[in-house]
């Protein structure tokens, strides 16, 4: 096999890592390539273990791209939601499956609270399911050090999730009534479903519209989306989607996408809800 059909066994497991690292679909492929050159000029003569090779590659490149990230999130306009990797109106039964195995939106967004290297040693762990030597020999640290990083990832990951599991039925049905009551602007609704502390968060990246600081308490929110209503709502169509494997609110607006939004859930309320508008990460959708 030659180097080119090499690199492209494990193409799609690098793509994975990598977007994961990074929430960024534009950022996970630049680092793929990125690996491929490294790859193209490296002596493969000297590699025994292919995979493991572009894994620490590609894990490291993505690491250093994360802690740049990290610099230029500080200048972006209002909050930073992850790009979606996929958006999907209808899936088939086909690629079921496939959604079934993505890392959730939700998810993705608790992952920013982690830092560069704790969040590698996270995925390698929990999510590809390397044990703590590799995952120690990925991204240069004792296995120690390692064990220490993903003990305390999930300690605040667990701090942010919801206390209770919520059926995917439950999820969608509680989604689809959050998305008629935002359409119309029926505050007591929204009101109702909404905890009380719930929290919105808009990514319009100073693209357009949208709320420029986490948006905190059920009373604001209502408001805001019964006003967008009023100004809006003649003008838009939403839909129940799928993005990154889960349930979502798909706003169209003069014929394009203009937004995505996901739900948190705890219990009965909506948590939290997550709504991305910049339109550089819904471009591929258009």
């Amino acid at each position: 096999m030659n180097s080119e059909s090499l690199f492209e066994t494990y193409r799609s497991r690098l793509f994975g890592l990598a977007y994961k690292l990074l929430g960024s679909r534009s950022d996970a492929e630049d680092v793929v390539q990125d690996a491929w050159l490294r790859w193209h000029q490296a002596d493969r003569s000297a590699i025994r273990d292919v995979e493991a090779w572009l894994v620490t590659a590609t894990t490291r490149l993505g690491i250093d791209r994360l802690r740049l990230a990290r610099t230029e999130r500080e200048t972006y306009s209002g909050p930073w939601l992850p790009e979606p990797l996929t958006v999907d109106e209808s899936p088939t039964p086909e690629n079921r499956a496939d959604i079934g195995s993505q890392v959730s939106f939700a998810f993705l967004s608790l992952l920013e609270r982690l830092g560069p290297e704790e969040r590698a040693a996270f995925l390698l762990k929990e999510i590809f399911d390397y044990d703590y030597a590799q995952v120690a020999e990925l991204i240069g640290h004792s296995e120690a050090n390692c064990r220490q990083m993903v003990h305390r990832a999930r300690q605040r990951l667990q701090a942010e999730r919801p206390r209770f599991e919520v059926a995917p039925d439950k999820h969608r049905r509680l989604l689809e009534r959050f998305m008629h009551a935002s359409e119309t602007g029926d505050q007591a609704s929204i009101l109702a479903l909404l905890d009380t502390n719930a929290r919105l968060v808009s990514d319009g990246g100073g693209k357009v519209t949208a709320v420029i600081r986490p948006l905190e308490g059920a009373e604001r929110i209502a408001r805001l989306y019964g006003a967008v209503a009023a100004r809006f709502g003649a003008e838009t169509q939403c839909r129940i989607g799928y993005v990154n494997g889960e349930p979502a609110i798909l706003r169209w607006y003069q014929g394009q996408l203009h937004s995505i939004t996901t739900i948190a859930i705890d219990g009965d309320r909506i948590t939290q809800v997550l709504s991305v508008l910049n339109p550089d990460k819904l471009h591929a959708w258009h």
